[in-house]
This record gives structure tokens, C-alpha cells and sequence, in this order.
């Protein structure tokens, strides 16, 4: 699957953009025989045609019946993937689907649920220790608490013991996060049972109290579950550019709500796994999935967590993110690194999927892609066609179609960010703030394409975990 790997990017770009193609035929007056538009001036020099009405009742109606058919298709299809997974007994193919999980353990006690954290860390001693306090702070604390040191050079070591965390570091590691966690997991799953939950959590993330009572009343009570991923916040400060990123994490978190917990990706700022979970995907590197032979993580990967949650899904596994599991992690501060952070997630995530190919496991995730391209190309037609109609004017027109649709989408921005307090909601509301940084998420986007296609090298950036864009950025 090597030339898919290589060619995963422009494949979704070229079918959004033929996507994008139909649906402008659909409802263009080449398709429907409208009058000649107006004729203005551009430049001085160039003319350009524009239509001053509203378009029709039908055109409305086809471009609105094209994107439901869209998302109700894609709603269908995943529902009855993972119906099939659940109810499968295909133990070969499928081994930790629930069927087969509940018949293995039935009639089996297991003794109580207990906690087992893994803290990777790499000079994290400025974090360190909120991260550890959050954790003992828990109305439900770990029995256990493991930081995983992976060749640091600062005092985090030495913090984390005076917090009263044991310490495992690593040796001889140049596979960053994963190769760190892969050697801590040699040392501690081979003694763990089937209740004995391992969660890794990044060492610059602050869990919200309840959250281990959450996740051990839900492993107690559901024996096929495998993993509870937490809904991530980001932290206060850093600006506009914060609030950015907290208004996209607000709305990742109620679309993860409005799906009942139904997992995009097993984030890596605190995912608690279920023992058989981290076997089984070890046992499959090679066969069933990608990767080392009796490695947990994939590291040759860019973004482990997605392609942990690809594995898990591949393997059948039952995986939620429970609206009362919630983290706050850090947001990006510069330009520069939330460039570098999310090149990296993008990259990641296109990757994972050339290494997956096509599978029913995958479908969401080709749709989501398919999606994100098809956002791209509106956003910067959207963008390109108001500029070409200020340059057509003498003056500037208000067109009462276009300012209405205007008010519909802001109000949407205020809606899905409400939950974020009043700053969000001022951001959301003047709308082009956000559209820029839209028009920025998508400028990375299309470098991950182009990079991927090229086979240019892949650059490490920072490890904080990536919520799913949505099919329309904009």
C-alpha cells in the first residue's frame, strides 16, 4: 500500500474537487438556464460577470439535498460498521469485539478495577507537578503512578519523585513519546490482569475532578469497553490565538456530546486503556495492523494517538470519550508552533490512513478527509469571490441573500462555542477572525497534501493530541 501512502493527499483533494465540481454544475445557470448575468468592471481592464439575485428555490434545494444526502450517507454507513463490529463473533479478524469479548469473560470475576498511570515525559519540569497533583487530587486516585522519563535533561525526574511518582526511564530510545511508552509497557502490562487499567497521560495536562471516578464506574459496569478517552479544553491565556484553539476544542467537545461519546480519536493528552486492549494490538502488529511486531505504539507514526484509535477500531474494540472525562491541556502560543503542531497532526493523520488503506474501520475517517478538502475549496472560493466583487464595484452592494447567509453562519459560531464563556462568544460573533484562522488551517492542510505527495520528510512538532476538523471549516 505504499503508492496509496503516497498518493492518499491528492486522491482527496482530487475528490473534493470533482465533489465540488458537481455540486457547482448542480445549481449553476449553465445547469439551469438562467438569463446572462451583469457585466462589471475589474481593474480597469478586465470584466467580470456577476448576478445581483438571489439564487432560486431549486438551486437552494439541490445544493442543500446534495450535502444531506452527503452527511446522512456517511451517517448510515459508519452506524452500521460499527453495529457490525459489535455484534461480530469473527474473532480472527475482529478479536476485541465486544461479542467476543463478553463470551471470553463471562462468568469470570476479575477482581476490583485499579488504576495504573503512565506519565511520558521529556523535560516537562515546569508541568510536572500540577500534572501529579491532579492526579492525587482525583475523588478516585490511582493506585498507581509511573512518570516515564524519555531523555530528559531538567529536573523532571527529580520532581516527579518528591511528588511520590515512581519514575521509568527510558534507554537507548530515538522513537520520542512511543519507543518511551512501548519500554515502560514491557515492564508493567505482562503483570496486569483484566481490570487492571493502564492510562497514559501527557505530562502538560490537568485532569478535571471526577474524571477516574468516571472511567472506573464505566470499565466496572461494561466488560467489553476497552478505552475511555477524555474531552480535552484548552488552558487559559495566550491571547487571541488562545482563544482560537479553546474555540475549537469547545466545539470538538460538543460534537463528541452530540454523538454520545463516540470516539474521533483516543486523545493522547489522558486515554485510559483496558489491558487486553494493548496485548491484542501488540499481538497484531504485522498481521492485522501496521507496525513492529509486539509494539503497542507505532513508531514510525507521526500522531500515535490516532493511530492507536485506528488500531483499536480495526481490532473491533469498544472505545468512548464520556462528556464527564474532561482534561484541560496547553494551547499553542505562537504562530510558529501551532503551525508546527498542526503540519504535524495533518500529516499524521493522512499518513495513518495510507497505512490503513481502505477498511471499513477507515470509511469515517476517508469521509472526514473528503470533507475537510471539500471546506478548503468553499473557503477559498468564498474568499476569492468577495474579493473579485469589491474589485467589480464602484461601490460597495449589500446583497440581502448574501448578508442573511452571512447571519446564519455566525450565528452558528456563537452557538457551538457558547459553552466557552463570553470571550468565545465575542470572537465567534465578528466572525472574520475566525475565518482567518480557518483560511490558516487550511493553508496547513494543503502543505500536509502537497508534503505527503512528495514524499518530503515529515517534521516533529508538538505532541498535543488533535480533535477532528469538521467536513466544513467554513
Amino acid at each position: 500500500m505504499r503508492w496509496l501512502q503516497r498518493a492518499v493527499g491528492l486522491l482527496i483533494l482530487g475528490t473534493a474537487l470533482a465533489g465540488a465540481g458537481l455540486l457547482w454544475w448542480s445549481v449553476s445557470d449553465t445547469a439551469h438556464g438562467r438569463a446572462t448575468p451583469s457585466e462589471g468592471l475589474v481593474l480597469g481592464a478586465w470584466h467580470v460577470l456577476y448576478d445581483t439575485e438571489a439564487p432560486t428555490v431549486p438551486t437552494l434545494a439541490a445544493a442543500a439535498g446534495l450535502a444531506l444526502l452527503f452527511a446522512a450517507g456517511v451517517a448510515t454507513l459508519e452506524r452500521r460498521i460499527a453495529n457490525k463490529a459489535r455484534r461480530s463473533d469473527d474473532d480472527a479478524h475482529l478479536p476485541l469485539s465486544p461479542r467476543h469479548v463478553m463470551a471470553e469473560t463471562r462468568g469470570v470475576f476479575h477482581g476490583e478495577v485499579t488504576l495504573t498511570v503512565l506519565v511520558p515525559a521529556h523535560n516537562e519540569a515546569q508541568g510536572i507537578a500540577a500534572t501529579l497533583a491532579s492526579l492525587t487530587a482525583q475523588s478516585r486516585s490511582p493506585e498507581r503512578i509511573v512518570v516515564v522519563a524519555d531523555n530528559c535533561t531538567d529536573d523532571t525526574v527529580a520532581i516527579a519523585r518528591r511528588c511520590g511518582a515512581e519514575v521509568i526511564e527510558s534507554v537507548g530510545n530515538k522513537h520520542k513519546k512511543a519507543g518511551a511508552l512501548n519500554q515502560a509497557l514491557a515492564q508493567i502490562l505482562p503483570a496486569q490482569g483484566e481490570n487492571d487499567l493502564v492510562m497514559v497521560m501527557d505530562a502538560d495536562t490537568v485532569l478535571d475532578d471526577g474524571f477516574l471516578a468516571s472511567v472506573v464506574r464505566r470499565m466496572t459496569a461494561d466488560r467489553a469497553l476497552m478505552a475511555v478517552g477524555g474531552l480535552f479544553y484548552g488552558e487559559d491565556g495566550s491571547g487571541l490565538i488562545g482563544q482560537f484553539q479553546r474555540n475549537e476544542y469547545t466545539r470538538y467537545a460538543r460534537d463528541l456530546r452530540r454523538r454520545r461519546g463516540q470516539v474521533f480519536v483516543l486523545t493522547g493528552t489522558a486515554t485510559v486503556f483496558r489491558p487486553r486492549a494493548l496485548r491484542t494490538i501488540a499481538a497484531e502488529r504485522g498481521k492485522l495492523l501496521p507496525g513492529v511486531p509486539g509494539d503497542v505504539y507505532d513508531t514510525l507514526v507521526l500522531t500515535e494517538d490516532n493511530e492507536i484509535t485506528l488500531a483499536l477500531k480495526s481490532l473491533g474494540g469498544l472505545i468512548i470519550s464520556p462528556s464527564d472525562c474532561t482534561v484541560v491541556t496547553e494551547v499553542m502560543s505562537t504562530w510558529r508552533t501551532l503551525w508546527a503542531q498542526r503540519l504535524r497532526w495533518q500529516r499524521g493523520a493522512l499518513e495513518n490512513l495510507g497505512e490503513y488503506g481502505l477498511r471499513p474501520s477507515t470509511f469515517r475517517y476517508w469521509a472526514q478527509q473528503l470533507g475537510i478538502g471539500y471546506g478548503v475549496i468553499a473557503l477559498f472560493a468564498y474568499l476569492f469571490l468577495m474579493l473579485l466583487m469589491a474589485l467589480s464595484f464602484d461601490h460597495w452592494v449589500w446583497f440581502p441573500f448574501w448578508v442573511g447567509t452571512g447571519l446564519v453562519f455566525t450565528i452558528e459560531r456563537v452557538a457551538t462555542v457558547w459553552r466557552g464563556g463570553w470571550k468565545a462568544r465575542i470572537l465567534a460573533a465578528t466572525l472574520f477572525p475566525e475565518l482567518f484562522y480557518a483560511l490558516f488551517l487550511d493553508i496547513v492542510y494543503l502543505k500536509g497534501i502537497i508534503d505527503m505527495s512528495l514524499g518530503r520528510n515529515a517534521q516533529w512538532g508538538n505532541h498535543t493530541p488533535a480533535p477532528a476538523r469538521q467536513e466544513v471549516d467554513a
